[in-house]
């Protein structure tokens, strides 16, 4: 038998195995995307399930005035930002038509505040009870807030100084050292936002007097106040406000009575006006804390309002932080 060998030509094979080896560069050219591809989704898979770092954000806004009704909310002025406030008490209601339900009467005080940072406020005011001037400083010690290092409520400490220049002619108070014409105040305002509807504050408060009128009277007044405001719609909100004077003789005394308040919140534009309806016509800690004169249930009721208007001076930029204004 006679077997042929027959052997390819070298051009054959080079041939051959080029293209061999440009299929292998092929393929590794097209695998190399995919991988990659595959890389940066697994990536991006994982990044998405990991634990994401915890974010602090504070609440703003638990009222939105400086004021509850009579007495200081936990907010503070902005920094940079002037408040000039206006607050107003008609007579009584029940003193009748001749004096036009009270309408014929009524007592003022005007106030400007000015915020020094987010947290410090101080503000001095003029009230006709009296003639009496005060002054006060307000600190933010704690805000609430969610995440690392808050807390679940805010507390905004409140020191206050009155001074009567009421004159007393031909008689021995006429002449009294100037330190028995001052009252001091010191409150710890703790609130906390329940939601964007719901605030409440309770106002632990220290009231003293240099001079009272009667040996019986106390010179020191502990109470403790309670307030909170519900809004009703964007703009409407309902507040109300009470505080309980602790037993002692100013609390036994039979002309003195807790004082009472309700109101409502209404923000217009570039101020937040407030009515309310109260049995007290101060305006301050000094006299409606421990001077409340009027039975709220008898008809001794004031009708009265508040009024503020936000002025900014300077440059007042705060990153990821907000401040009272009833511009928010």
């Amino acid at each position: 038998m006679n077997y042929a060998f027959r052997f390819l030509p070298a051009a054959r094979l080079r041939g051959a195995w080029g293209c061999r080896a440009a299929a292998a560069t092929l393929a590794l050219l097209l695998a190399g995307p995919a991988a990659l591809a595959q890389n940066d989704l697994l990536k991006e898979l994982e990044r998405q399930t990991a634990p994401t770092e915890p974010v602090t954000e504070f609440t703003n806004l638990t009222f939105k005035s400086v004021r509850i009704i009579n007495g200081h909310s936990v907010e503070t002025t902005p920094k940079n930002t002037l408040h000039f406030l206006i607050g107003h008490r008609f007579g009584a209601v029940n003193t009748g038509a001749y004096n036009f339900f009270g309408l014929d009467q009524g007592v003022i005080r005007l106030g400007l505040e000015y915020g020094f940072t987010r947290n410090l406020t101080v503000g001095v005011g003029r009230s006709s009870n009296e003639k009496t001037f005060d002054g006060f400083i307000k600190y933010r010690a704690v805000r609430q807030g969610t995440g690392p290092g808050t807390m679940p409520f805010s507390v905004t400490l409140l020191g206050t100084t009155a001074l009567s220049t009421l004159r007393y002619v031909g008689t021995p108070l006429d002449d009294r050292p100037f330190r028995t014409r001052l009252t001091y105040t010191y409150q710890a305002l703790i609130a906390r936002k329940f939601s964007d509807d719901f605030s409440l504050q309770l106002m632990p408060t220290w009231v003293h007097r240099n001079l009272v009128m009667t040996r019986a009277d106390d010179n020191a007044v502990f109470a403790l106040g309670v307030a909170a405001r519900q809004r009703l719609t964007k703009r409407l909100a309902l507040t109300g406000e009470y505080y309980y004077v602790l037993p002692g003789a100013t609390a036994d005394d039979p002309r003195y009575y807790n004082s009472i308040a309700v109101g409502v919140d209404i923000e217009t534009g570039g101020h937040v006006f407030q009515l309310h309806f109260t049995n007290s016509n101060g305006m301050i800690e000094k006299f409606f804390i421990p001077q409340t004169t009027g039975n709220f249930f008898k008809g001794d009721i004031y009708v009265g309002f508040n009024i503020s208007r936000a002025f900014t001076i300077g440059n007042r930029k705060l990153k990821g932080d907000q401040g009272f204004s009833p511009r928010q």
